[in-house]
Order: structure tokens, then sequence, then C-alpha cells
């Protein structure tokens, strides 16, 4: 059985078992602050069990490709890997232990073969429940083991709220694999044992003090490693021996011209460039790109973890882009979102490995230098904190700065090293916790005596019209809901139907009124409480306002219409950019209000000012074809089917809607957001800047319809003013200008000469102003306005005139004082800094600066202490320089 086989078969076995599959979601959680990044395959069923959403059934099934980073440096083992596939089944208040036991013997053992005798099973101390289902199958009572709440108990996440037993299949890879000792069972840690599926039991509410009572709708959530388990059926070691890895092995071995199987470091080397290299295109595929926070992180250091094994297997050249075409080509079937991306794949991880290799000899130098303190402080080892901060900055492998420091005789303080990865760990778990509650109201069923989920739900009917007649649900005040609200008070309102369009998708929500035959409410915003909830935020200017009241509700028409201008623009934008930079763009956020829009997206290069002002022209090319738009609702695979872009970070229902722009379409798009019904209705479209906000990922804000007329005013009245200005017309202004500025740089030219011509006469008589102090030749003067370049210059002829001294020159420029201190390498050798004398100088006249010990620089606010400032040199030169006897009561003739 080949992995797609594995994954096929488990996915048709639970369909055939009434459950819904349902496709992958992204890697980027969807609105979870909580979670880095896609762990477990339930991560995208976790609204369900919360009850913020309806799930498509109460049995789901899917295979989620997952990413864990907690394990990274451990990659390369046999077993751990980054990304993984995750196949699991889940139960939203409908079967629980039997069905799932059973279902899940059945899979492994009639459907996938593994011989019965070599799988174990483990479930938690005391659930006698779980141990009777497994007797019933035939599974032997001494190889069901029993384990406290670390092995096989799914504990709440913080104090408090579900949780439940486990039980877990294990597979026996043989003694070969083991340890040899009699004892050696799936708890140990030796290899010989194997879990591929966990299965969970959801059946508790633990509160503060630790009590658990039973939860009213149990709940089941599962999951098998494809990978692992793929490694059982096919009989292989590990994951990389199957043929999930076999194709990205071979190019490796293919471009470094190693062989796997014969060196245990080089087979290591291999593995992790193997595992990364997947785990690195399916990230950017998803919209992560390379950074130094959170995500981007993640995929910044296995990039360059991956660049270094691969140094070691003499790939010395950017090789990673290779590595994850393989995975594209391999995994794009299953994956379609890896070949619509491959381009961007393959520019990021270029520029990324270029720009790492390029910096990569800093790293190295860090190394050396950190070693060569070690060794100078006669010190034997490299603590743990230096080996980590090599490797979690420079992404330097352990091994790789323990091989230099033996080169050296330096040994590693492997155990402060495991003390920080242990804190970084932790880290890292904080952000994958994962959350999940039961979503039922106690109490209520459904016809077949089920649980199930109420909520205050809101149908939006703002699509077809601005205004409704609605009925008061509920008000919120103070995050309680109350029976009325009177005239001054703000409140939050739900109704039953709304044209108010809630913020969701980057667009902001509709501002209005709420009239009822009482009262009246402003709305000034609105926004949604879940995905089927939406309130509208405002305050009572008029009587009252009650639950049950009946309503009108009336959208600002004038509003709604500058945003639909700005959104159906978006869309029009990022259809100009593909067809402009390429395939590889992607919106990765946006913000669309009334007055204006802001667009993210991704592109590794910069754009130049003829392709924005192509991508201007085309999106109003499209607004003056007048090209129809019109939105419909269809299943998520038929409308990717059909070529709509979906948003990264979105996590779509099995219903979506997709907005279509012409015939035949320019723009396919999924969409929940308020549009105009052609693209004329814009009326004009004008980029505003455009900008670079991190690696790989640009912002263009931009205007539509009214704001651009004004924009356009605005900016011809400036024009039409200059032109006034500079007595020209219009059309002049752009020469004339261009003549008056080269004027005045040429003004600007003379004035400097003759600056420089001022200070020259000047510094030929600032040496007679010069003195002695304890044998050390000081020069403080005040000079005629001058800028500070040029002072800098005097400063320079005077150092060189006199070649021992102290020069501090002090002048008046545009109305603020300013200080240079200049000191010659033989005083600074006693003890004299530019730096520090100007500092207290300027201090005087209550300015301040700094600066090197030959030469610093300050300002000021107070011109009228330069006097007593110029003063204060002498003493701080004599508070530095000891007295010499002789010429103690010279006087400098220079």
């Amino acid at each position: 059985m080949t992995g797609d086989e594995l994954r096929q078969a488990f996915l048709n076995f639970f369909q055939d078992r009434g459950h819904k599959v349902i496709p992958s979601s992204s890697l980027v959680p969807h609105k979870d602050p909580s979670l880095l990044l896609t762990s477990a395959g339930m991560v995208q069923i976790k609204p369900y069990y919360l009850g913020l959403e309806v799930p498509p059934s109460r049995r789901l099934a899917s295979c989620q490709k997952c990413f864990r980073t907690t394990d990274i440096d451990l990659v390369g083992d046999s077993k751990h890997l980054t990304f993984f596939e995750m196949l699991g089944n889940f139960s939203v208040g409908d079967y629980f232990k039997r069905e799932t036991i059973s279902w899940a013997w059945e899979f492994v053992t009639e459907h996938l073969r593994l011989p019965r005798e070599r799988l174990w099973v483990t479930i938690y101390l005391d659930d006698d429940e779980a141990f009777a289902y497994w007797r019933q199958l035939g599974v032997p009572a001494e190889r069901i083991l029993r384990f406290d709440e670390d092995e096989n108990f799914w504990g709440p996440v913080g104090d408090c709220g579900p949780c439940g037993p486990d039980s877990e299949i294990h597979y026996d890879m043989g003694e070969e694999f083991g340890c040899g000792r009699s004892e050696c069972k799936p708890n140990c840690e030796c290899g010989r044992f194997c879990e591929i599926w966990n299965l969970v039991f959801t059946q508790y509410n633990q509160d503060p003090d630790g009590r658990r009572t039973p939860l009213a709708t149990p709940s089941i959530d599962t999951g098998m490693g494809l990978e692992r388990t793929l490694a059982a059926i096919q009989e292989k070691s590990s994951p990389y021996e199957t043929d999930l890895f076999f194709p990205l092995i071979n190019r490796i071995c293919h471009l470094s011209g190693k062989e796997y199987g014969q060196d245990e470091n080089i087979d290591r080397a291999i593995r992790i460039v193997a595992e990364h290299s997947r785990g690195i295109a399916f990230l950017i595929a998803d919209g992560v790109m390379p950074s130094n926070e959170r995500r981007g992180y993640v995929l910044r250091r296995i990039l360059r973890r991956a660049s270094l094994f691969g140094r070691t297997l003499g790939l010395n050249n950017p090789f990673l882009n290779e590595m994850a075409d393989v995975a594209v080509s391999t995994m794009s079937h299953i994956y379609p979102e890896l070949t619509s991306n491959r381009d961007s794949i393959t520019e990021v991880i270029k520029g990324e490995e270029e720009k790492f290799i390029a910096t990569l000899d800093t790293g190295l130098n860090l190394a050396e230098e950190l070693m060569s303190e070690a060794l100078a402080r006669g010190r034997k080892q490299l603590t743990g904190e230096e080996i980590f901060r090599l490797y979690d900055t420079y992404g330097f492998p352990p091994e790789l700065t323990a091989e230099i420091g033996r080169e050296k005789g330096l040994s590693m303080d492997w155990e402060g090293f495991q003390a920080e990865m242990d804190k970084q760990r932790e880290r890292g778990r904080s952000g994958q916790k994962v959350v999940y509650l039961s979503g039922h109201v106690e109490g209520e069923t459904d016809v077949k005596g089920r649980p199930t989920v109420t909520r205050k739900q809101t149908r939006f009917v703002g699509y077809q019209k601005c205004n409704s007649k609605s009925r008061v649900r509920d008000l919120i005040t103070n995050e309680s809901s109350v029976r009325s609200v009177a005239e001054g008070c703000k409140v939050d309102v739900i109704l039953d139907k709304t044209p108010f369009y809630g913020e969701m998708g980057g667009q902001v929500g509709d501002t209005g009124e709420i009239n009822g035959q009482k009262g009246k409410v402003v709305v000034a915003n609105t926004f949604r409480g879940g995905t089927d909830m939406i309130i509208h935020r405002g305050r009572v200017v008029e009587g009252s306002i009650s639950k049950g009241d009946e309503v009108e509700t009336k959208v600002d028409v004038r509003r709604r219409l500058d945003i639909a201008r700005n959104h159906t623009a978006t869309h029009l934008v990022q259809a100009a950019l593909r067809k402009t930079l390429g395939s590889h763009v992607y919106q990765k956020g946006s913000l669309v209000e009334a007055e204006g829009f802001r667009f993210d997206f991704s592109h590794m290069t910069p754009i130049t000012e003829g392709q924005l002002r192509e991508i201007q022209e085309q999106v109003n090319e499209w607004i003056r074809q007048n090209l129809k738009v019109k939105a419909k609702t269809l299943s998520y695979a038929q409308a990717i089917a059909e070529g709509a872009i979906a948003l990264f970070e979105e996590r779509y229902g099995e219903e979506v809607r997709m907005l279509e722009i012409g015939e035949p379409a320019i723009s396919k798009e999924l969409c929940g957001g308020t549009h105009v019904r052609s693209t004329g209705e814009i009326g004009m479209f004008l980029i505003a800047s455009e900008s670079s906000i991190g690696t790989g990922l640009h912002r263009i804000e931009a205007v539509t319809g009214r704001e651009a007329e004004s924009v356009i005013e605005s900016r011809l009245g400036a024009l039409q003013y200059i032109a006034k200005e500079v007595e020209s017309s219009v059309e002049e202004v752009p020469g004339k200008v261009k003549t008056l500025l080269s004027e005045l740089e040429a003004e600007r030219k003379k004035g400097l000469s003759l600056e420089r011509e001022l200070s020259r006469k000047i510094t030929e008589d600032l040496p007679t102003q010069a003195e002695q102090v304890n044998g050390v030749t000081v020069l403080a003067a005040r000079v005629p306005s001058l800028t500070m370049p040029i002072l800098r210059e005097m400063g320079d002829i005077l150092k060189d005139r006199f070649k021992s001294a102290v020069v501090v020159l002090a002048t008046v420029y545009s109305g603020k004082p300013g200080f240079l201190a200049m000191v010659t390498p033989d005083l600074i050798a006693k003890g004299l800094h530019a730096g520090d004398i100007i500092n207290q100088v300027a201090r005087v006249t209550g300015g301040g600066g700094g600066g090197k010990a030959a030469m610093a620089q300050a300002g000021g606010k107070d011109a009228a202490k330069i006097d007593e400032a110029l003063k204060l040199v002498r003493s701080i030169v004599a508070s530095k320089v000891s007295p010499i006897s002789e010429d103690k009561n010279s006087k400098g003739k220079s």
C-alpha cells in the first residue's frame, strides 16, 4: 500500500460509515490567535466543538496537513517530523467509544491488514469501558496496558475545561528495533513501538478545583499519523524509507553525490533536508513568508537548518528550491495549492537561501569569536546559552558548533543548551494549545434526542437591500443581556435579520439607524459574533428600545456604496497584479473602508513605477468597460475547480459565495462582502502609495469614486497654485520647476564656496587664540554662523596644523548653538575624549551630543550661553591631564 492508497483508504472507510469528508484546512489557522500553526486534525473542527458554528455533519473525516514546531531539533532521527499528514475521524455529539474503538480495530486489522499479534493498545488507568470494548474485539488482556494521565489522558488547557481519557494503538516494529529489556513495552522510548492512532474520548468537564463531571455531549477526536502508519504497513524502520520520501531522498543524493544508507551522519543530514523541504513548500503555499516573527520565523528557521545541513553534504550553493520542486511535483495532486503557488515557492526559497548563504560567514565568524573568547579566558567549554544563540539566531545546528569546538579543544555545555531548548519548546507549546468546549445548551435535544446547539443567529439580507423590517432578539449593555435600554445608553443590538454588513474579510461594518415605535438607535459600527450573529453597536438617541420590538433598519447608503466601490476595486487590483507581475501574486490581507482601501500581497521583487502605472491603467480600463459583477453560491470544490481564488487564512464552509467580474471573467474570488453591480459604478481608481511591508510582502493603498475625485481635485489645485507662483502654465510647471531647482542648486554651491572661503580665512586667525593647559594645546573658539560640515573641515585643518591639540569650535546656525570637538591621537592616549568634552560643553547651553574619542559634535538651545560653555573646555582638559613642570606658563604662538 502506497501513501496515496492509505490516505484514500482511510477516507473511503469513514465515508462508507456516514462521515462527511472535509478538505484539509490551511497550515495557518483560521482566525485563531491561540495557535501558531495547524498542529492537529481537530483544529478546523474546533469551532464545532465550541458551538461557534454548526458542522456540515455530526460525523466528519479528513486528511489534515499539520506542522509542529516543538521538536524541530529532533528531526533527522527515524521518527520525528515537523510537517506531516494526520488522518482523523470526528464525532460532534454523535457516536462515542464503542464505535470509535470498533472502527479503529476494523480498519487497521482488516483494511490495512496489520498483524494483530504486533498491535498493542494503551488506555487510561480506570477506563474499564474502553478495556471492555477492546477485549470484545479479541485483543488479549496482556496487550492492553493501562497508564496514568501523563500517557493516556488529554487534560484541559489551563485549569479547567473539557478533557477525557484516550486510547492509543501501537505497532511493534520488532525486537531488533528495541532495547532488549524484557519489560520493553509501548511506553518505552527505545523506538521499538510506534504509536499509529490516538483515540481521544472527550467526556468530562474539569472545574478549577480539579473535579470532573460528565459532559452531556461527549465527542470524539482521533488522529492517525499517515507517515508513521505507512512505515508500519510497508515494514520500514522509519517514514523516511517509505514512498512518500523516496523522490526527495533520491534528489538529494543526486545533487550531493552522496549515497543514503552508508553513513549515519550523512543519512541524518539527508533526512533533515528531505523533511524540511516538504514543510518549507507547504508553509509558503499557505501564505507564510520568511520573517523574524511567529510563523515567518518558523519558516526561516527550518529553511536555514536545511541549508546548513546541505552544506555538510557538500551543497554550498542554493539548492532548496530544487528540493521544494520535488515536493510540489509529488504532492500537488492531493494539495493543488502547491501547483498554483509553484512560482512563489521557488522565488521565496531561492531569495531567502541566497540571503542566508551571503550572511552565513557572519555566523561562522561569531562562532569563532565566541570560541576564541572562551579560550582567552581559560575556559574549556562553550556555554549552553552561547550554543543556543548560534542555533536560534543563525540556525547553526549544535552538532556543527560542537564539531568546530572539537577542533579547538572546546567541549559543549549540553545541559545548559538543553535548558535553553526546553524554554523554547515551552514557548512553542504555548502557541499550539487547542481549546474546545461542547457547543450545546444543556437540556435541548433534536428529534433523535441528541443535544442541539442554540445561538442567536442573524439572517443577513444586505446583498439585496439596505433596509428591512426586523425584530430585536437581544440587547447587550456592559456585557449583560437586558430587557430594555433607555435614551443616552450605549447598546449592542442583535436582530433576527439585518441589511447591516458585519465587519468581516477586511471590509468594515456598516453604520446607520435602527428605528422602533418607541425609540431610535444610531449604529456606529457593525461586527460579527462568530460566523452567524451580527451585532449592531450604537447609542439610543431617542426614547428606548426593548427585546421583541419590531424595528426598521436603515443602512447609511452613501457610505455603503463607497465601501462597495473600494471592495470591488480590490478584486480588480488583484487581477491586474496577477496579470502584470505574475500568477504568484496572492492577497495577504486588506482593509476596505469608505475612504479608501489597502491591499497587501505577495511579491518578492521591488515594483517599478512603470508596473504601478500599468496596474492603475488596467484597473481603470476595466472600470470603463463597465463589466458585470455577479455573485453565485456553489460548493467550495466547484468554485476552486472553476478557478476561484481563496484566501489562505480563511476557512470556508461547504457552500461558498463566488464573485465573478466580466464575461468571460477577468476575476473570480470567494467573497462574502458587498459590491457594486458593475465596474462602471466605481467611477475612478487611483493608487495613492505602494510600499514593502516585509520580506516578499507589498502594500498598495488606493482610493476610488468620490474620494479619487477629491484627491485629483486637491492635487490639481496644488499644481495650479504652483503654476501661478512660478509664473507658468500648468503644462509648463515640470520644466519650470526643474529650471528653478537647477538655479537653486547652483546658488547653493556658490554659497557653499563662499562659506568655505570665509572659513579658511577664519581658520588662519584662530591659532592665535590657542592656549596651553598643563602642556596641552587647547583652542576653544566661537566662529561666525557656519554649517556643521564646514565646521568639520575647519577642525581638520586646525588639527593638522597643531599636530597635538584639543580643538572645540562653536557657532550659531539657524538660531541654534552647534559645537564641534576634535582630539589628536596622542592626547586620546592621555585620557582625553572628544565625545565626553562636547557633551559637557553642550549641556551648558541646554543641549547634548556625543561621538567618538577623535571627533564629536553636539547641539544646544541657549545661544547666549555659548561663551560660558567654551570657558568650560579649559577646566575639563586640566582635570584630565596632569601639569608638566616645564612650559607651565607658556603661551601658544602657532
